[in-house]
């Protein structure tokens, strides 16, 4: 099958319309429309029919549906279910803030890291999203819900550095002046921890924020509801964090799901102050979004307020993350998981 042409940059698209003996500046005009959200070649005005006909053809643009769509009465926040052009089906969640407005898309439909807090995870990984699986998540719930995006986290449903060289060419789409044109200072790309692909992502020298799903800090806690922890625990995954900031001089954040009984305890908040001593970083408390198929329950706000406290005695930045669309499954993989039951 032929790559789709949303995937490739601007010079690859001029080296596919040479081929079609078009001239060179059609290359600009295509990549323009491809990144404006347009369902088909028929919107392209300034194309010639003939040469629309053929990419039509050659080349279906194949957008997402919008399969549910829910907006929270509380805050704004908007979650769709997309269903991509094989049926599958992934999410993405708009949110409103005083800066702009933050998409959090998938890169994956399903997850192979089996985090015990997660719906995404469950019933495992299907396939990685495609370059521009990714970006028509941003550009569609741009279209659809008429707000522009200035700021995009992937946090979705999926592991993003288990799906490497394709969110590489995402991030290079969608950072593109002559497309989207976001900063990579406006991306945040979250990890539960792939420590090669950390230091593959370092090498990069990317200006995007890091974001490491660490939610424990010991590797026996972590272990039990990570399994990823059992391949890179975490004094392993701690050093790359490291390396990380040695070469890219980005302070990372760390994302804590604050567990009841499990992570939030003052000698949880003590040990987490010795690991990431001497590292910039700044803590994310989340409490914990609970999962109909999970025992886990979430930290009182008590605990989570002590274990902030505990964490900023101690010199560590630590902030509580404001729950968002509470009242719409906004919790990643809740609306997926509902869809996919239902139909079954």
């Amino acid at each position: 099958m032929k790559k789709h042409l949303k995937s490739m940059t601007q010079q690859e698209i001029g080296a596919v319309l040479k081929e079609l003996g078009q001239p060179a500046f059609r290359a600009k005009q295509l990549f323009a429309w491809l990144h404006k959200g347009v369902r088909s070649y028929g919107e392209m005005t300034n194309l010639p029919l003939s040469l629309r006909q053929v990419l039509e053809q050659e080349y279906p643009i194949c957008p997402p549906e919008v399969v549910r769509k829910q907006e929270s009465q509380k805050d704004g926040t908007i979650k769709y279910l997309w269903r991509l052009s094989d049926g599958n089906c992934v999410e993405t969640v708009l949110m409103r803030y005083h800066y702009g407005n933050t998409v959090c898309i998938s890169t994956e439909v399903g997850c192979a890291m089996g985090c015990a807090f997660c719906a995404s995870t469950l019933g495992g990984l299907v396939r990685r999203l495609e370059p521009y699986e990714m970006l028509d998540q941003v550009l569609f719930t741009q279209v659809d819900s008429g707000l522009p995006v200035s700021h995009i986290v992937l946090m979705g449903i999926g592991e993003p550095l288990d799906n490497y060289d394709n969110v590489l060419r995402f991030l290079e789409l969608v950072n593109s002046p002559e497309g989207m044109n976001i900063s990579m200072r406006h991306i945040s790309l979250s990890t539960c921890g792939l420590v090669p692909k950390i230091d593959a992502l370092a090498e990069k020298k990317l200006q995007l924020t890091l974001s490491v799903s660490l939610h424990a800090p010991s590797d026996a806690t972590r272990s039990r509801i990570m399994p990823v922890n059992k391949a890179y625990p975490v004094e392993q995954l701690l050093a790359a964090c490291r390396r990380y900031y040695e070469k890219t001089s980005r302070r990372i954040s760390f994302e804590y799901a604050m567990i009841d009984g499990v992570n939030d305890s003052e000698a949880d908040a003590k040990l987490l102050l010795k690991q990431l001593k001497g590292l910039s970083a700044h803590v994310n408390l989340i409490p914990l979004n609970h999962v109909e198929e999970s025992p886990l329950k979430p930290s009182t706000k008590a605990a989570v307020a002590r274990f902030q406290k505990l964490l900023e005695d101690g010199g560590v930045s630590a902030t509580v993350r404001r729950t968002l669309g509470g009242d719409i499954d906004a919790s990643c993989g809740q609306l997926r998981r509902k869809y996919t039951k239902n139909q079954a």
